[in-house]
């Protein structure tokens, strides 16, 4: 299997663990309770803090798929209410009971996901951070060490691993975060892309820029629908997002790639019947 075969691979058996934190309601009830008002100054106080207590502007450019002024909305008022650790804590605690209640006792307390948690440490913990801000961030905290909430915490270290080389993939192609939203719902299909949940909020006068950008670039046709150009462009950022994805893997070897494979593949369908909810 090749590298970039590995990271997609990966990237579908460990995405399902992560979801839970932004589909399920244990985080969400974990945040309210320390006195976050809405889901997103919930979802900002925690996935933020691994980087410190950054300005607006910087979280701003790490996540850089949010609307201009959408991180200053809750960075530094949602750490002014709850300290950063604090909010992350409760973060982590919420996802990893999501984890568990969704898999069982006996799926959650088994030898095969001990093993999986051991092996995603192992990989999470390895890459290179140069160019990584909020992996590097999640590298700085310390791996906890009951098996879900490692699995859990090191799902999620991929995954921002992997977020950051994406973003650098986005930026490479010229494309700003309104526009790769444009990009993913044309992918999934969703039609017009404006009405995607990502992006439909703006204001119509900027989802309308948004359209005409893309249009002159020869990305989308007059009727909003992929180009040629449009479905190269976006195949392109994929491919690219998943070779940057390998490093992690390279410090496990094929058999453990292989046994990693399959300790995940009955935790993933579990996750994935439950909808990670």
């Amino acid at each position: 299997m090749s590298t970039t075969t590995t990271a997609r691979r990966m990237f579908e058996l460990l995405e399902p663990i992560c979801l839970v934190t932004y589909f399920a309601d244990e985080s969400d009830e974990e945040l309210a309770a320390l006195g976050h008002r809405t889901y997103w100054d919930g979802y900002f106080a925690g996935r933020a803090a691994p980087l410190g207590r950054v300005p607006a502007q910087v979280v701003h450019a790490a996540f850089y798929s949010f609307a201009e002024g959408e991180a200053a909305r809750h960075i530094p008022s949602a750490w002014e209410t709850v300290p950063p650790e604090v909010s992350f804590d409760a973060w982590r605690r919420g996802s990893a009971a999501s984890v568990r209640r969704i898999l069982g006792e006996e799926l959650a307390d088994s030898p095969g996901l001990a093993r999986a948690a051991d092996l995603i440490t192992e990989a999470a913990t390895s890459a290179p951070t140069a160019g990584r801000v909020i992996y590097a961030g999640w590298r700085s905290l310390d791996v906890p060490s009951d098996p879900v909430t490692r699995l859990w915490h090191c799902a999620t270290m991929l995954r921002e691993h992997r977020g950051d080389g994406h973003v650098a993939a986005l930026v490479g192609a010229g494309i700003g975060g309104a526009e790769a939203h444009v990009l993913s719902a044309l992918e999934m299909g969703i039609h017009p892309p404006e009405s995607f949940g990502r992006i439909h909020h703006l204001p119509k006068q900027r989802l309308a820029e948004v359209m005409a950008g893309l249009r002159e670039r020869g990305l989308v046709d007059t009727d909003g629908w992929f180009t040629d150009a449009g479905r190269e462009t976006k195949e392109r950022i994929e491919a690219l997002t998943d070779e940057l994805a390998a490093p992690p893997y390279e410090a496990l070897s094929d058999a453990e790639l292989a046994e990693l494979t399959a300790e995940l593949e009955p935790i993933t369908a579990a996750l994935v019947a439950a909808g990670s909810q």
